[in-house]
C-alpha cells in the first residue's frame, strides 16, 4: 500500500521539476528575445540621431545653395565673382597677383 503513494509522489516531483525547467528555460528564452529586441531599438535611435542630424546639415547646404543662385541672377555679383576667382579682368585691366 506504501508504494502506490510514493510513486504518486515522485511522479508529483517529476512534474513539478520538468515544470520548473519548462518555465526557466521560457524565461530564458523570452529575456534573450527581449534584450535583442532592446539592443536593436537602441541601434535604430543612434541611426535616427545621425540622420537626422545629417538632415540638418543637408538643408542648411541647400539653403546656401540657394542663396548662391540668387546671388548669381545679378550680373555685378557674376562679374565680380569672376575676377576675383578666376582673375578675369575688363578690358584694360591689368592683374597683378600678390602672394
Amino acid at each position: 500500500m506504501r508504494q502506490p503513494k510514493n510513486k504518486h509522489i515522485v511522479k508529483t516531483k517529476r512534474r513539478l521539476v520538468l515544470f520548473g525547467i519548462t518555465c526557466c528555460a521560457v524565461i530564458i528564452g523570452l529575456t534573450i528575445m527581449l534584450g535583442k529586441t532592446w539592443v536593436e531599438i537602441y541601434q535604430k535611435y543612434q541611426q535616427k540621431d545621425s540622420l537626422t542630424a545629417k538632415l540638418e546639415e543637408l538643408q542648411k547646404e541647400e539653403e546656401e545653395l540657394k542663396a548662391d543662385v540668387e546671388r548669381l541672377q545679378d550680373p555685378d555679383y557674376v562679374a565680380r565673382y569672376a575676377r576675383e576667382k578666376y582673375l578675369y579682368s575688363k578690358d584694360g585691366e591689368f592683374i597683378i597677383k600678390l602672394p
